[in-house]
């Protein structure tokens, strides 16, 4: 089988659908709504694919359908404990404080459900995130831009002005950190039997601007 019929979108991210546009694969878009909460005793991980599984399952079911359903949820860990969206400027200044100067990791799970099949495919990527010493005004100008409120853990890796990690020091997939690992989502699709028409190592690297370091263990699946 093919996705000759499109990808459908499981996400009103737009930076998922950023990164999906750079695989050259053609996508609709549908948002689904679930419920995100955590459950007892549930690890970060176990959560990412869950959530990820259940937005496939809700789109085949509201959505255009495609030859496969593309669904991914990532989460922002600091501490073992998961951070969301922020609620308010003070709870973003908080998030953004406790990430300062430290590491933390960014789990994404990834679900395809075809349609030619029962079964759902999942990817999951893990990146540990060095964040640099920003400063209390740096944060305070990031939050007056309103960009950390559609974020968990209150950041994006690619908002420039900001520049809240330091790149210089991580190893590790920066789309990841963006929503949506597209090697891991070459790689599941070459599972079902579709190979992506254009390179996406490269054509990641020349968006992000990120000399990514680990693309060739994620392809021989070391990763």
């Amino acid at each position: 089988m093919s996705v000759d019929a499109g990808l459908v979108l499981a996400s009103a991210s737009p930076r998922r659908a950023e990164l999906l546009a750079l695989t050259g694969w053609r996508f609709e878009r549908c948002e689904t709504h679930s419920d995100e909460s955590q459950r007892p005793g549930e690890s970060p991980r176990a959560i990412a694919l869950r959530l990820a599984t259940s937005k496939a399952h809700a789109a085949r079911q509201v959505c255009e359908p495609g030859s496969i359903t593309l669904a991914a949820d990532t989460l922002v860990v600091s501490g073992g404990k998961v951070m969301g969206k922020p609620q308010d400027d003070e709870d973003a200044q908080r998030m953004l404080r406790e990430l300062r100067g430290r590491h933390h990791t960014v789990i994404t799970a990834i679900a395809l459900k075809p349609s030619w099949a029962t079964e759902i495919y999942n990817e999951i990527c893990e990146t540990i995130v060095p964040m640099r010493a920003y400063s209390d005004a740096d944060i305070r100008s990031y939050i007056a831009g309103r960009s950390p409120f559609d974020k968990a853990g209150a950041y994006g890796i690619q908002d420039a002005i900001f520049n809240p990690a330091d790149l210089g020091a991580m190893s590790g997939c920066f789309a990841n950190v963006m929503g949506l690992p597209i090697c891991h989502l070459a790689r599941a699709m070459r599972a079902l039997g579709d190979t992506p028409p254009v390179d996406i190592p490269s054509a990641c690297m020349r968006h992000t601007g990120y000399d990514c370091d680990v693309y060739s263990m994620i392809e021989k699946g070391e990763l």
